[in-house]
């Protein structure tokens, strides 16, 4: 694959096809899932049931803990495809570095996965830059992206620079951080100012960086829409340096 679209859809708790076949009539090319979620037929089937071709979607899911000794690595990923009705994937994840995750053995494992055939591309998720570099050192392949929790109330700038060092996409999961981003002063005046909401604030926020695109999650119609649309709305510098200037820290999902 190229890039990675500016918005894609997340679907942690989406339970129903139909959200995944409306994202895909709106317009979304990127998909992102994970054995964790209990849902990756749920995905395949909005995908299958929408007649956009598999080709134009970029699909991604990722391993769960008990999936990443070298030994299950495979196993895993085809238990994963199996689920989600598709011969490969385009993006196959490490979904966070515990369990039976091993740099060395884990990342040959891999390898082998993308020999096979079963992914196009492989990447991690949840992991530090020192714990990107030691993936990374036991891989031919490119480490594509490094999927994080990254919104305005946890801005994690410091991997912005490790980015744009080793080559890769950060991909922001909980762009809306669980709905707080509403409740943000900063966020509600620079959202008032351009007549928009604060999510389409945050996720703007999110794609004015090079390389950083973002997965929120929506079910509706209209939020989906919206979610989408806010990639082409433009904050003025003093909106980016007052959001950057927020004195309040939330993580939603500490490793």
């Amino acid at each position: 694959m190229d890039t990675l679209p500016p918005v894609g859809l997340g679907t942690m708790g989406v339970e129903d096809p139909s959200v995944v076949e409306t994202a895909l009539d709106v317009g979304y090319r990127h998909l992102d899932t994970a054995q964790i979620y209990e849902n990756e037929a749920v995905v395949g089937e909005g995908l299958a049931a929408s007649g956009v071709p598999r080709e134009d979607v970029t699909l991604a899911t990722k391993l769960w803990i008990d999936s990443l000794a070298p030994e299950d690595v495979a196993a895993g990923t085809r238990a994963s495809l199996d689920r989600l009705g598709v011969e490969s994937v385009d993006l196959l994840y490490v979904h966070r570095p515990r369990g039976g995750y091993d740099p060395e053995g884990t990342m040959a494992a891999l390898e082998d996965v993308l020999d096979a055939g079963l992914t196009d591309a492989v990447a991690v998720s949840n992991f530090t830059p020192a714990q990107y570099e030691a993936a990374a050192a036991h891989l031919d392949a490119p480490l594509l992206a490094n999927q994080v929790e990254f919104h305005p109330l946890f801005r994690q700038e410091r991997l912005l620079d490790h980015a744009a060092e080793h080559d890769y996409t950060v991909v922001a999961y909980s762009p809306l951080a669980g709905g707080e981003v509403f409740e943000i002063p900063e966020l509600q005046a620079i959202a008032e100012k351009h007549d928009t909401t604060e999510a389409a604030v945050s996720i703007a926020w999110l794609c004015q960086y090079d390389r950083v695109v973002t997965i929120p999650k929506a079910s509706s119609r209209e939020h989906l829409e919206a979610n989408r649309a806010a990639a082409d709305l433009t904050l003025d510098p003093e909106d980016v340096e007052r959001i950057e200037g927020i004195d309040r820290e939330v993580e939603l999902f500490p490793e």
